[in-house]
């Protein structure tokens, strides 16, 4: 089994290819490039450095969301697209979820934390438990204080990772002082290896989507529709 990962769901991009137990290649940008003009080169070059071509896919898994709404919008549009043509299953994969998989099986809490703007976060609590990560927290837009409070509830270490972390690491030390513990630079970001492992193990277990309703998840409205409902009313 082949499982083409994708990854726009925030400022980097990422490709890769899983096979049945291993990751075979993964590409990953983090530059000033959109990622429209990033993403379908990089799907390219990580299906030529596996050695096979798109036919030999036997899914995509496609980060969701939340995020960037156009990174999220793109990669979705890649992945859908490509589900139609070469009429194989695709499958979104929490962005949220697909960060706290870099410390899977970490002891203590993770606590991956995306830039929302706005004074506010895109965030979750994840544990390790025997059958894979178990959501805590629900991902959700709140304000960081509001993600302070809960995590104050438990008394394990916290591993925070993601884009919101230099913007609120400040307030994070000051609020959980040596509980609170960072990602390294290199496991602070989604990995399009991490979608495509847990988009295989969704499709391994049946858990398939029609791709042709497939939307992000964006968890809160967009600034223009905000600004739009102020001025014409909801």
């Amino acid at each position: 089994m082949y499982i083409l990962g994708i990854d726009t769901a925030t400022r980097v991009a990422g490709a890769a290819v899983a096979g049945d137990d291993r990751l075979v290649s993964e590409r990953f940008i983090h530059n000033l490039k959109t990622h429209s003009q990033n993403i379908i080169p990089m799907i390219q070059q990580v299906l030529d450095d596996a050695g096979i071509k798109p036919a030999e896919l036997d899914g995509i898994a496609v980060t969701s969301g939340p995020g960037s709404f156009t990174g999220l919008r793109i990669g979705m549009a890649v992945a859908k697209t490509m589900g139609q043509a070469l009429d194989i299953p695709v499958v979104g994969v929490s962005t949220l979820r697909v960060l706290a998989w870099n410390y899977y099986r970490a002891s203590g809490l993770i606590c991956p934390v995306l830039d929302a703007r706005r004074n506010e976060v895109y965030a979750g609590i994840y544990g390790s438990g025997p059958e894979g990560l178990e959501e805590l927290v629900r991902p959700a837009a709140m304000p960081v204080e509001q993600l302070l409070d809960e995590l104050s509830r438990y008394r394990e270490n916290v591993i925070f990772l993601g884009d919101g972390v230099p913007v609120y690491r400040d307030t994070i030390i000051t609020r959980l002082g040596s509980r609170a513990l960072f990602g390294t630079m290199i496991n602070s970001f989604p990995r399009a290896g991490a979608a495509a492992e847990l988009g295989m193990v969704q499709l391994q277990q049946g858990q398939t989507e029609d791709y042709t309703f497939m939307q992000p998840v964006y968890l809160r409205k967009s600034e223009a529709e905000t600004t739009w409902e102020k001025k014409h009313g909801q």
